[in-house]
């Protein structure tokens, strides 16, 4: 589903992301990890086709980003960590302006608005205004507005931000169960116990450049120990110091 093919991204001298290869085939919940300013939102902006790569492709579903962009970014929805709305507009209206923006038949966008309300158990505030709603309320209006359409990958940043304990969970359910039903995620996000608990693979980004990439199982070896997630992380990144010259995981 996702195929990055030695991509650089550069903003004039400085590079962000560095001769990037990742392939996440569809169905796979894959955790993308990095330190801030690893290259992490640079990534994703590409993923989306807000950016392109100075060198190097990214497809989305066999679509290049850069020469077919339209077919690529409807199979894509994008949940930010700062979740937006129009405050104006109450959260029904701006679920149906999603479905409107995918040009979705009435009929299934009515459905599908109706399912989402539920699965996000927005009924208690889905006809006010949004500019009164929570930061929680907030992103679970985002996150159904995000599968209205029923996108074939999903791009999660920070989900968990401003969620209580018990919607976590039932995200964290939900993200397993779109995985399981062949949806592909790329979540990107701090909280390393989230990403060890939920992820079929990982991969570690630092300085722009891939150090590790793989199941538990795989990082452990690279690492050469057991432990944590949040062990490993520490390892493989502390073993990078800035003055050293990487070499890139193809994955």
């Amino acid at each position: 589903m996702i195929d990055i093919r030695t991509v650089t991204k550069s903003y004039g001298p400085k590079v962000a992301v560095r001769d990037l290869s990742l392939h996440v085939p569809a169905g796979e919940l894959f955790a993308f990890l990095g330190p801030n300013g690893a290259g992490k939102t640079t990534t994703i902006k590409m993923l989306c086709g807000l950016l392109f790569p100075t060198t190097g492709s990214v497809s989305v579903g066999g679509f290049d980003l850069r020469t077919d962009g339209d077919h690529a970014r409807a199979l894509v929805s994008y949940v930010p960590d700062q979740p937006f709305l129009y405050e104006k507009l109450t959260g029904r209206e701006f679920l149906q302006f999603t479905a409107d923006l995918y040009a979705m038949p009435a009929p299934r966008a009515a459905d599908k608005i109706d399912e989402v309300i539920e699965l996000f158990h927005l009924d208690e505030f889905v006809d006010d205004l949004t500019e009164r709603y929570s930061h929680g309320m907030r992103q679970r209006t985002v996150f159904a507005a995000a599968l209205v359409h029923e996108p074939k990958l999903l791009i999660a940043d920070e989900p968990t931000v401003g969620l209580d304990p018990k919607s976590i969970r039932e995200l964290k359910l939900l993200l397993r169960k779109l995985a399981a039903g062949g949806m592909t995620i790329f979540l990107s996000t701090h909280t390393l116990d989230i990403a060890q608990e939920l992820a079929d693979r990982i991969g570690i980004l630092d300085r722009g450049t891939l150090l590790g990439c793989g199941t538990m199982d795989d990082l452990r070896r690279q690492a050469n120990q057991d432990g944590s997630l949040e062990d490993l992380f520490m390892k493989i990144t502390e073993e990078t110091p800035e003055t050293t010259e990487t070499t890139p995981v193809t994955a």
